[in-house]
């Protein structure tokens, strides 16, 4: 048994017994404005007390992240003073800015306030969320939708309500935050799979048999632009009595027909053995995240998705927006020009030489290997004019820091030509 020690209590300011190792050197007192952790005269023996100025590790300077004090003008970002064409949103079809989203917004909360004011089980259930929910399976073409205030937790809801003990979740290793550490909380086993490595999902499913089992992956894979085979993951699900979670937040208004998904474009969209998650903060330019599948499904998730039931809903403005930037995905051809845009894209850094892994998304990585290369070669571009994130891990894979360039419907084609240009300048130089 461990005998008792004495260590220095940041409350009381006195040496207190403990069972934990210690010293009984006396220590002077700490002020509350001293920021020092441990006073000068501390005894070597005494153990690492940490507080809050001292909790994390030092971040590596080419690994630290900041927040970038930005506001958007359309394609446009102002940064330090700098007005500069931006390719790094995930406002896909640039609906963000769309006249009618903006209205439909503007007057929701004219009319009905903007806070919620509780959770969706209490007061905060709005029509419009339902009207959304309506609008979105219809258009997907699922039994029913559940919206859910953002996609992270809409995919920790999901896969904790879904995963219990003695189900087995198979994971595609390259699969967004929000999948991941919804597999992380969620009571069950779970195999990670190498990325698109079809073959290596099957073994594992036949390895693993279990009375529930759920592959889980990304649709478009937000940082490399890939895209999953919905059509296999499907098949292999009815052979091997399996669920699909399928997060295509980066596929809707992006790809498919009509701007669907992949999932459309399958024609597995509404299956009964599949569950999408999708969001309206990318190509809708809105806000919120909603899960699709059967009606069955749903409504379990009304009774057992925690990240619903225990946040405040979302202000109606959000689905007022939403609702608005649907009804112009449908009537405009937004998803067409922006597959224009990327494929002129595409064709110029083709035609440059620049070695960008190709992707038929608005997703295109250039990958440079070091976290200082994709650093200097972002700001150098922002010396051009153009705003391009450097993605660094622990975000990706070591080694593969990147430029992650993203294409917009709302990029006219001199944009696009003359970030080109600019590329070849700060990669060949």
């Amino acid at each position: 048994m461990q005998s008792a020690q004495q260590v220095w209590c940041v409350v009381t300011g006195t040496w207190q017994k403990t069972q934990v190792g210690g010293s009984s050197v006396s220590r002077k007192r700490l002020t509350p404005n001293d920021r020092k952790v441990d006073s000068d005269d501390m005894a070597s023996s005494m153990p690492v007390m940490p507080d809050s100025c001292n909790w994390f590790s030092p971040v590596a300077e080419s690994r630290q992240r900041a927040f970038t004090r930005s506001q958007r003008f359309g394609v446009w970002i102002e940064i330090d003073g700098a007005r500069l064409l931006n390719f790094s949103s995930n406002d896909y079809l640039g609906l963000s800015f769309h006249p009618a989203v903006q209205q439909a917004a503007i007057e929701t909360i004219r009319h009905d306030g903007f806070g919620s004011g509780a959770s969706r089980l209490v007061s905060g259930d709005d029509p419009l969320l339902h009207e959304l929910e309506d609008a979105l399976a219809r258009w997907k073409e699922y039994e029913a939708a559940l919206v859910v205030g953002s996609g992270m937790l809409a995919n920790i809801g999901l896969l904790n309500a879904l995963a219990q003990r003695g189900t087995h979740l198979f994971c595609d290793k390259l699969n967004h935050a929000s999948l991941v550490d919804g597999a992380r909380l969620a009571r069950s086993a779970t195999h990670r799979y190498a990325h698109l490595d079809l073959a290596g999902l099957e073994r594992s499913l036949e390895t693993h048999p279990a009375s529930r089992r759920i592959i889980v992956s990304d649709g478009v894979f937000s940082m490399d632009g890939d895209c999953a085979d919905i059509h296999a993951l499907m098949q292999l699900a009815e052979t091997c009595d399996a669920l699909v979670i399928l997060d295509d937040a980066h596929g809707l208004g992006t790809v498919g027909p009509g701007g669907r998904g992949l999932a459309a474009e399958a024609g597995v969209q509404g299956h009964a053995r599949l569950i999408e998650v999708g969001t309206c903060g990318k190509a809708l330019g809105a806000y919120g995240a909603f899960i699709l599948g059967s009606s069955e499904i749903i409504e379990g998730l009304r009774q057992r998705c925690r990240t619903m039931i225990y946040s405040t809903a979302l202000p109606p403005c959000a689905p007022s927006a939403a609702l608005a930037a649907l009804k112009v995905l449908q009537e405009e051809s937004l998803p067409q020009k922006l597959q224009e845009n990327v494929k002129l894209f595409l064709h110029l850094a083709q035609q440059a030489g620049l070695p960008f892994v190709a992707s038929r998304t608005p997703i295109q990585p250039l990958i440079l290997g070091s976290d200082e290369a994709a650093l200097q070669a972002s700001s150098r571009l922002r010396e051009h004019g153009f705003f391009v994130s450097a993605i660094r891990p622990p975000a990706v894979l070591e080694g593969t820091a990147r430029l992650r360039i993203t294409v917009s419907a709302a990029h006219k084609v001199e944009h696009i030509k003359n970030l080109v240009k600019a590329l070849v300048m700060v990669i060949n130089t």
